[in-house]
């Protein structure tokens, strides 16, 4: 999994001057402010599980959304440099191997009893669309092996694909797992992009 990449071509895009005039790290905290204006998913005193959250922006985002009675944890291959608040805790980790985990070693290693579980990971991408649409699949299933095994009854799961062959087959599985499903995309979201958010609600 990446952070989010940096481009010169970007640059002065409008929600990158926004970040950071807004201090986050990245314009991706937009796409998340989007889908919780439209669901607010993130609800005062929440635990919140954010899977790729480099450099940051969502982190800090949930954190300021569950304020701090709630607690949210991070966690990427890369470190965040970002200053955090207490209730928010980043880690060091690789999603693949916490997916591979049983629902007692996931409990130990990062806790259990979420209310939410986001993932705005991407892979790193080769210009290939059904390449990199396979690679973000498996990184979505990577990130529901684990909001099945740590999700509360009723919590919420948000995640983000790259629209490929397998976009259909990965919202029928999460579906499965819901009360209800809705699929985003936010405006934030770059013109020519193929990514689109999953937002599935009411863990069963």
């Amino acid at each position: 999994m990446t952070g989010k990449k940096t481009n010169n071509k970007y640059v002065s895009d409008h929600y990158a001057r926004q970040a950071k005039k807004d201090d986050f790290p990245a314009r991706s905290v937009y796409k998340l402010k989007e889908i919780q204006r439209k669901l607010q998913i993130i609800k005062p005193g929440d635990k919140v599980l954010d899977l790729g959250c480099a450099p940051g922006s969502w982190t800090k985002l949930a954190g300021e959304l569950t304020g701090k009675q709630g607690l949210v944890v991070g966690i990427d291959l890369k470190p965040v440099s970002e200053r955090l608040p207490a209730h928010v805790r980043v880690m060091t980790g690789d999603v693949i191997a916490l997916s591979e985990m049983d629902a007692d070693g996931l409990s130990l290693a990062i806790g259990k009893g979420f209310h939410a579980v986001l993932s705005d990971m991407a892979p790193s991408t080769t210009g290939r669309k059904d390449v990199d649409a396979a690679k973000s699949y498996y990184l979505c299933q990577a990130a529901l092996n684990i909001a099945r095994k740590i999700l509360e009854p009723g919590g919420s799961f948000v995640c983000k694909i790259f629209q490929g062959e397998d976009f259909n087959g990965f919202i029928n599985e999460a579906a499965s797992d819901f009360e209800r499903h809705k699929i985003f995309k936010p405006q934030s979201c770059r013109k020519e992009s193929k990514e689109i958010y999953i937002i599935a609600l009411g863990k069963k």
